[in-house]
This record gives C-alpha cells, sequence and structure tokens, in this order.
C-alpha cells in the first residue's frame, strides 16, 4: 500500500472513536422539557456537550498533542526541520474550517439581540415581530446543515489533494521521515500483520470502543449532576479520553524524529474533525430530527480561531524547538 494512503488511512481511522462517541451522543439526545420532574429542564440535553466536545477536539491536537511533539522532539533534537507541504496545508485548512464553523456562530450573536416577543398581562402572545428567537433558531439550524455540507465537500477534496494530486510530494516526506527514523531497524524488524488480521482486529476493537462509548455516554448526566461543569466535560475530558492513543502515537514518532508524519498526526485529525466528523453529526441530528447546529459560544469559537492562528505562527519558519513546545502546551 502507497505511505501516503496507509497515513490517510490510519489518520481516518484513527477518528472513529470519536465519530461513534458523537453519534452516540446526538441519538441519546433528548429535547429539553422546563419543569420536567422538577428539573431545571436541561437533563437529556447533549448538545452542548458535542459542541464543546468538537472544539476541545481541535484544541487537544493543536496545543497539548503539537506541543507534546515539538517538547519530546527537542529534548533528543535541538531543533527539528519539517517540510512546509504539511505544515503550510493543514494550517490553511484548519484556518478555513474554522471561519466556516464561526458563520453560525456569528450570524447568532449579530441577530439574537434584533428577536423580540410581545406579551400581554395574561402570558398570551397578542403582537410578534417578523424576526423571533424560534425564527432565528431555526436559521441558525439550516445555515449550520448548509456550511456542514460544504465543510464535508472541502474534506473530500483535501483527501483528494493528498491522494493524487500532491501524493510524490507527501511520498518523498514520509520516505525522508522513515530514512531519519532513530529507531527504524527496531521498527523493521517487528512482526506484520496481515491484511485479514488487521481487518478482524480493527472490527472487534471498533466493537468493544463502540460499546464503551454507549456506556460512558450513559454515565455523563451523572457526572454533571456530581457538579462537573457540560463545558469543561466536552471541552477537556472526552478529547483527552478519546484521543489518547492517537497522542501517544503522535509524541512517539516526535522522539524518534519522524516529525513531519508526527505532525501529520496532529493537523490531519485536527482537520478531520472540524471538516468532517463535526459536520457529519450535524448531518446525522439532520437525519434523526435532532436540531444539532454548529451554533458554538462565540468565545469558544474565538479560541479555537486564535489557536490556529498561533500555531501557524509556530510552523512558518519550518522548524521546531522544545521551547514552543512548552509554549503551545
Amino acid at each position: 500500500m502507497p505511505k501516503v494512503a496507509g497515513t490517510l488511512i490510519e489518520t481516518t481511522f484513527g477518528s472513529v472513536v470519536e465519530i461513534i462517541l458523537f453519534v452516540v451522543l446526538i441519538a441519546k439526545h433528548r429535547e429539553p422539557v422546563e419543569g420536567e420532574d422538577g428539573g431545571d429542564g436541561d437533563e437529556g440535553n447533549l448538545i452542548p456537550i458535542i459542541q464543546a466536545a468538537i472544539l476541545g477536539s481541535i484544541l487537544t491536537n493543536l496545543l497539548l498533542c503539537l506541543g507534546l511533539c515539538f517538547f519530546v522532539g527537542g529534548l533528543r533534537k535541538t531543533t527539528q526541520k519539517f517540510h512546509a507541504a504539511i505544515s503550510e496545508t493543514g494550517n490553511g485548512l484548519l484556518l478555513v474550517a474554522a471561519f466556516g464553523l464561526l458563520i453560525p456562530s456569528a450570524f447568532y450573536s449579530a441577530l439574537k439581540g434584533e428577536t423580540t416577543i410581545i406579551k400581554s398581562s395574561l402570558g398570551f402572545i397578542i403582537a410578534e415581530t417578523k424576526f423571533t428567537p424560534e425564527i432565528l433558531q431555526r436559521d441558525i439550524l439550516k445555515i449550520s446543515q448548509v456550511t456542514s455540507i460544504v465543510l464535508i465537500i472541502a474534506f473530500g477534496c483535501y483527501l483528494l489533494f493528498n491522494a493524487r494530486s500532491q501524493h510524490s510530494v507527501f511520498h518523498e516526506v514520509i520516505e525522508t521521515d522513515e530514512h531519519g527514523d532513530l529507531d527504524r531497524e527496531e521498527d523493521q524488524a517487528r512482526m506484520r500483520y496481515t491484511g485479514t488480521e488487521t481487518t478482524v482486529a480493527l472490527i472487534i476493537s471498533l466493537v468493544f470502543a463502540t460499546l464503551l462509548l454507549i456506556y460512558l455516554v450513559e454515565q455523563i448526566e451523572a457526572v454533571v449532576e456530581s457538579g462537573v461543569p457540560d463545558q469543561f466535560l466536552g471541552l477537556i475530558l472526552l478529547p483527552l479520553v478519546e484521543k489518547a492513543a492517537e497522542h501517544l502515537t503522535a509524541i512517539d514518532e516526535a522522539y524518534d524524529g519522524v516529525i513531519n508524519v508526527a505532525l501529520y498526526h496532529c493537523l490531519g485529525p485536527s482537520i478531520q474533525t472540524a471538516l468532517f466528523n463535526g459536520p457529519l453529526v450535524v448531518i446525522v441530528g439532520w437525519i434523526l430530527h435532532k436540531p444539532m447546529d454548529l451554533n458554538f459560544e462565540i468565545f469558544m469559537i474565538v479560541l479555537v480561531v486564535l489557536g490556529i492562528l498561533v500555531v501557524g505562527n509556530f510552523l512558518r519558519d519550518g522548524e521546531s524547538n522544545w521551547l514552543e513546545g512548552v509554549l503551545l502546551v
């Protein structure tokens, strides 16, 4: 199998756990009802957790994982150089994806002050403006669905670009990294699995991962009720759990001197989350008649945009060191 295709498949399947998690969360989502069972009406509302997990996944890969890669790589080599084809393409796509995710939030923030409802003293609506909160929410949902379709198409173009248009460039970069791998001889001596063994292992892993994620989602309400905020759960805890194996792989590659592959494992999942995983859960919610949208809290989406700009500034010179890693973390 070509090295570029292998890396793309590895990165894509590395995000399967995240896709399953998002789908299970949106399937378990229940519309909040005021005063239900004496609660505040938020029981079963998992959409804020999904939204926080989307942004948290991007930030975790860009800041924590990439920062640790720069740090551990810098401990073994004073300066690590990476190819501009990976860094520039990845950072440019992330910036475009972030602005795509920003559109529904910006639309909501700009127009939420224009919605008003006039009620009588008895609580019945006697006059209503043309632009109500319900209409605004419906428009946000439509914008999110259209934006999701556009982002998924962009992700398909990204895969095509890597696999065909720039295949020779990426193949050369990966080949150079492999020759510079400090553990190359040890890696080549390892036993290789056959295609059948790999497929069976992958299917078994996905089954167990799905069962564990269903159990995890069942416990989320109990965790929130114990005092853990929704945003902390989605922004910090869930991305760390679902991305742990991928982060360890990227850090190990950076330590072995395979910095381009490590960089791809940091930027690739972030691109997939922004262009595919997040929009996909909106489409799934559309199919299941769940009001999943991309209306993130404006503060959080601005943090993501700033994070992408900071990472892009560090990638601009094509070199990394341990100090840059510490600053990212």
